[in-house]
């Protein structure tokens, strides 16, 4: 089990993650209708996304909006694995301590300090005297684990009573009140029950440090790094059943290992005695034993921080998928969550495509928001296409879990408000691409502009969107479009831009009308004046401007700010 750590202010809150291999796909997996993001011209996307890892069993965050609701720590739990039952745990655990970090395994005296030769389980008690600064079983040259203490004059071979040189075996250290472990960097950590120096293999001239202790000390170790102590007592209780039977279902895979479970990301963090805390312990105490089982066996009990409101099946009954009730409350920050992240990412992690696009989700869990959980992607380049998973997305990004959307572009947007592939425009034809300030895209029957300062408008195919692309759209004196489509007078139509208007009847035809001239006309009545509509677009003249309409010419002098009228 991996552990992925999210914050959980002002504390950290440890997601306990599936094996590989060992969560199988959701029974319920669909395929939807077609989602697909393009990517805007600023290859930034806002990603929304619902909880905090793989979301199989345990919502972490729903165990503790549980336990605010009252709900008691035997219920949270037999809500998260349904069809368990409960047990108890008996025996030790073997743990590998990756602290160690080399074959040496050191330790600081203490009071009944013991070493074992585990070969023949002969032991012997250690001076634990001013003079003797530490202990350490090391690998000898002949492949035997020879005993040294360390005194003012440096390390020394210590004579091992009964005329044994070193341990044929492996050895181990003990003490009733808790070993300290001295870290190659000169650090301390501090266990419960003993610390062993193992060979890994037969024959091996390396050794790994395992703590063997009982499984309650052992969880007392791991509920403060996987849960936040200051949390209610009922979630912690929840906490330390799951962790604890977790542990139960790794002893159980690995009963003749040296080590049945690490200390790591890989497994569960456990920090040993100096991780501990009172309402962590009390917790423990509280659940002393507990663990739950499948069939006579203790179960997968895999957890994750936040579920965004639906855990994952994790393939097995007891780890369905199924609506949380507690895991949205206000305190919860990974229930939802905003993201904003670079297409450019995507492209390098998959150069034979090209420039992106656009991405498809092509396929979900079926559960929750957007149809929940992202399983499949297809990405679509200039120059091919790619598929990836939902957490080959996730990955990528370094997001929270799975489950997420990307916020549609401006374009996109207002393409949707208008009925997306049922609108008059029809489906998208090309991705977005810039112009000018801006961008641009292409649909069946029409385009859609977008600028910072105007927003997304869309021009439908016919004659107003002809006469805007060979004006140089934008780039003409019209500038953006910041209006849709408005009715006209006489059956006719009209657009706003920046700087003017497009106005089209069957009559007259379809102009642009802009600047001091459009303000005249509007001045007297517009399209419903005597003027009419226009009948050409509004040129430039020698020192101003000029107009013609149905019944009239408007001419403007730049210098003078004169307007003359000519009747036709």
């Amino acid at each position: 089990m991996r552990i992925v750590r999210a914050v959980a202010a002002p504390c950290l809150i440890a997601v306990a993650v599936s094996l590989s291999g060992m969560a199988a796909a959701s029974a319920h997996s669909k395929t939807h209708p077609d989602q697909t993001y393009y990517v805007p011209v600023s290859k930034s996307w806002l990603v929304k996304g619902h909880g905090y890892g793989h979301g199989h069993g345990m919502s972490q965050y729903g165990a503790e909006g549980a336990a605010l609701k009252g709900v008691g720590y035997r219920r949270i739990v037999d809500f998260y694995y349904p069809g368990t039952r409960w047990a108890q745990a008996k025996g030790p655990i073997r743990v590998l301590i990756s602290a160690a970090g080399t074959s040496e395994l050191q330790v600081r005296p203490a009071r009944h300090l013991t070493v074992r030769d585990l070969r023949d389980g002969a032991h012997w008690r250690l001076r634990s005297g001013h003079a003797v600064a530490a202990w350490r079983l090391v690998p000898a040259p002949d492949g035997s684990t020879a005993v040294q203490y360390l005194d003012p004059k440096g390390w020394h071979r210590w004579h091992i009573p009964g005329g044994r040189r070193t341990f044929a075996s492996d050895g181990q250290f003990a003490a009733p009140r808790g070993l300290t472990l001295v870290t190659p960097s000169g650090g301390t950590i501090r266990y419960r029950g003993v610390l062993r120096s193992v060979r890994p293999s037969r024959g091996a001239a390396t050794r790994d440090t395992v703590n063997v202790l009982s499984m309650d000390a052992y969880v007392q170790g791991v509920v403060p790094y996987e849960m936040p102590t200051s949390w209610p007592a009922q979630a912690l209780r929840a906490q330390a059943v799951a962790a604890r039977t977790y542990a139960a279902w790794e002893r159980a895979q690995n009963p003749h290992r040296y080590y049945q479970i690490c200390d790591t990301t890989s497994c569960q963090v456990y920090g040993g005695m100096g991780s501990e805390q009172a309402s962590s312990d009390a917790a423990v105490t509280a659940t002393a034993g507990q663990i739950l089982t499948y069939h006579g066996l203790p179960a997968f009990t895999q957890f994750a921080s936040s579920s965004g409101g639906w855990t994952v099946s994790g393939g097995v009954p007891y780890l369905p998928a199924e609506h949380d009730p507690y895991d949205a409350f206000t305190a919860n920050p990974m229930h939802t969550w905003t993201v904003g992240v670079s297409a450019s990412s995507l492209e390098h992690a998959y150069p034979q495509i090209g420039r992106l696009k656009k991405l498809r989700v092509t396929q979900r869990d079926g559960h929750g928001a957007w149809h929940g959980r992202v399983e499949a992607i297809v990405l679509n380049g200039t120059s091919g296409k790619a598929q990836l998973s939902g957490d080959d997305f996730r990955a990528i990004y370094g997001l929270r879990s799975d489950w997420f959307s990307i916020g549609p572009t401006a374009i996109i947007r207002r393409w949707r408000t208008l009925g997306g592939p049922r609108s008059p425009l029809g489906d998208p034809t090309s991705g977005e691409y810039a112009v000018m300030r801006g961008s641009e895209q292409n649909f069946r029957h029409g385009r859609i502009f977008w600028n910072a300062g105007t927003g997304a408008f869309e021009l439908h195919k016919g004659p107003i969107l002809t006469l805007y692309r060979a004006a140089d759209g934008p780039g003409s004196k019209l500038g953006w479009p910041d209006s849709a489509l408005m009715p006209a007078p006489q059956r006719g139509h009209k657009m706003r831009f920046q700087r003017g208007k497009i106005y089209t009847s069957r009559a007259a035809g379809t102009h642009m009308v802009y600047g001091a001239i459009l303000t005249r006309w509007r001045r007297r009545g517009g399209a419903t004046s005597w003027f009419g509509y226009p009948t050409s677009d509004v040129k430039a003249i020698s020192g101003g401007l000029r107009g013609r309409f149905e019944h009239g010419v408007i001419s403007w002098d730049r210098s003078t700010g004169a307007y003359t009228i000519t009747h036709l």
